[in-house]
């Protein structure tokens, strides 16, 4: 703003002196009086022009946010820490970024902050500071697609509450934990409660614990939880005030190595007593364990259906013991029907809603987790995520399979084309990163090369990136195990995924992100298939080891094909998947 200036005026001695050093006498004094009340009021005026400019451009900065040139340099995103109410909490504050996904493109204003309990999905009243992750990690997703149906938000509540007045060393727990000691009980508890062994890899156990704890929602038990060697390293507490984890003194926790099919209380050898088989009469046991492992038998699995469950209905423990994601025969259990279909009106957005809902990475996974996403994934344009996994023995990496990945992602349009003669001398502005995860650095190393050493037919940057490469899976270890929920859980901040067939891991993944992958299908004879891969009908889990078995008719059946939204998996032929109606079947 220019500042006003006077004109030179020859009646000013100041501004135009007389140049033969003559001063002329000042004028009588009315005249005095009224050229100072002229200056004062050009003072006024000088001044109230002043304050309107700046009034003016302060509105205008609040107004009207920056434009999408400058924010576009800064696609990361902000934590500010206020004090509400002499109380420090973290307030989620998302910087505007543009996102682009294959849906739409977004970009929120900049007083608009995300919904931290993702529409009522999350419980409020959190010690914040204590899992970081519960509240922020809307802040690296896509908004949701999918919105939790009001019954299933209620029943979780509702849970919540049943597991306060229930969990550990709560009356009702000290009281039901004595039948326990006693080995009998004669009349019903207040409480029941459903114990998960932590058993095989972490894929394997995050899908388990899932199916685990739809099944306490729909028996009405409380969900306790077997810390194993590095669950409480990996998971923040999902419910309020009462632990979920096991307490270290439970009496059967010494057992839990030796439970199998030959247990006296699994219930697969219970059934084979052909007297109770027979009468079917309630179980007087205080607790039974429930072998729903790869291995299970045709006995165990009876557990699926509706005159088993009603036999267990009043068992006061069940301890249970699983590699497998078993909600889709859920779904086939006749009194669980109406009740499934309240919680999950989509029945693909089972492990999508249960997986937000559960597991929310500790601080030391979730730093994990973030320092890599911001140091390397934050200004892509387009995040992609390859999960890797290869079951052939030998060492690799193998040429069929980077064979089978370059041709999935040319094939799909998922990475452009690469040019083999003449440089690209226009460069796109669009950049994509992407996300390998692999045993091995083989397969990253040489998609690495191939995108350097070559300009893209687009002229887009692709970046390739690899948090780890261990070799080989150590399911035991427990900083392996950090690194592989944090791999997993990047994955699933992709834009587009392609994962690979039978891989829990990929499966985590494509659910907790809320994306329908392309899958790899499993070569055959080191060679590449073709076509090497396909989209998946639903973001859902695959049922690995599925009964086959009609239980009203005690015969053999199809389960894949009794209810439209149960179906074969793409990647397993035997194996059972939940689908929604619309889906391409």
């Amino acid at each position: 703003m220019k500042r006003l200036r006077r004109n030179p005026d020859e009646s000013d001695p100041e501004t135009n002196p007389d140049p033969d050093g003559e001063t002329l006498f000042l004028k009588d004094q009315q005249e005095r009086k009224c050229g100072l009340s002229s200056m004062r009021l050009m003072g006024f005026v000088v001044v109230a022009l002043m304050l309107v400019s700046v009034v003016f451009s302060v509105s205008v900065v609040l107004h009207d946010p920056p434009s999408d040139g400058v924010l576009e340099s800064a696609k990361d995103v902000r934590f500010l820490d206020v004090l509400e109410s002499s109380k420090e909490q973290q307030v989620l504050e998302v910087k505007p970024q543009k996102i682009v996904g294959p849906v739409d493109d977004y970009a929120p204003p900049v007083e608009v902050r995300r919904d931290k309990l993702q529409g009522g999905l999350l419980a409020a009243g959190f010690d914040e500071t204590s899992c970081v992750s519960r509240y922020q990690s809307v802040l690296y997703r896509k908004e949701s697609l999918h919105k939790a149906s009001p019954y299933l938000i209620s029943r979780l509540r509702s849970y919540e509450a049943l597991h306060k007045r229930c969990g550990p060393y709560t009356e009702s727990y000290n009281k039901t934990l004595e039948k326990l000691k006693t080995g009998h009980h004669l009349e019903s508890t207040d409480c029941n409660y459903l114990v998960w062994i932590s058993f095989s890899g972490l894929g394997n156990r995050i899908l388990t614990l899932a199916s685990t704890f739809l099944y306490a929602l729909l028996t009405n038990r409380v969900l306790l939880v077997d810390p194993g060697t590095d669950m409480v390293d990996l998971f923040c507490e999902p419910f309020p005030e009462v632990s979920w984890f096991l307490p270290p003194d439970f009496p059967l926790k010494s057992q839990f190595g030796s439970f199998n099919q030959k247990s006296p209380h699994c219930y697969g050898k219970i059934l084979k007593n052909s007297t109770f088989a027979n009468s079917r009469r309630s179980i007087s046991s205080s607790f039974v364990y429930l072998h729903l492992a790869h291995d299970y038998d045709d006995q165990d699995k009876l557990f699926f259906c509706d005159e088993d469950q009603t036999s267990l209905r009043e068992v006061p423990w069940l301890i249970m013991k699983s590699d497998n994601y078993f909600v889709p025969s859920l779904f086939l259990i006749p009194s669980f029907e109406q009740e499934l279909g309240n919680l999950f009106p989509r029945k693909e957005t089972v492990f999508h809603f249960l997986g937000r809902y559960l597991f929310h990475p500790t601080n030391q996974a979730w730093g994990l987790i973030t320092r890599y996403y911001q140091a390397y994934l934050a200004k892509a344009d387009e995040r992609i995520g390859i999960q890797i996994r290869v079951f052939d023995t030998g060492t690799g990496p193998f040429e069929h399979v980077f064979d089978q990945i370059i041709a999935c992602a040319l094939k799909e349009n998922l990475l452009p084309e690469i040019s083999m003669e003449k440089p690209i001398i226009n460069q796109s502005p669009k950049s994509k990163a992407v996300l390998v995860t692999s045993l091995s650095a083989g397969y990253f190393e040489r998609l690495r090369d191939m995108y350097w050493e070559h300009p893209t037919v687009t002229g887009e940057m692709i970046g390739f990136y690899q948090p780890s490469h261990e070799e080989y899976q150590q399911t035991e270890k427990q900083f392996h195990n950090r690194k592989a929920w944090a791999e997993m859980y990047l994955l699933s901040l992709s834009d587009v995924l392609v994962t690979s067939s039978w891989s829990t891991f990929g499966y985590v993944a494509q659910s907790l992100g809320g994306l329908k992958p392309w899958i790899l299908y499993k070569p055959e004879n080191r060679t590449a298939p073709d076509p090497p891969c396909r989209r998946v009908m639903s973001m859902e889990p695959c049922f690995h080891a599925p009964p086959f078995y009609d239980c009203k008719t005690k015969s053999g059946i199809d389960t894949g094909a009794v209810v439209p939204h149960v179906r074969h998996c793409e990647d397993m032929s035997w194996g059972l998947k939940l689908v929604d109606n619309e889906s391409e079947l």
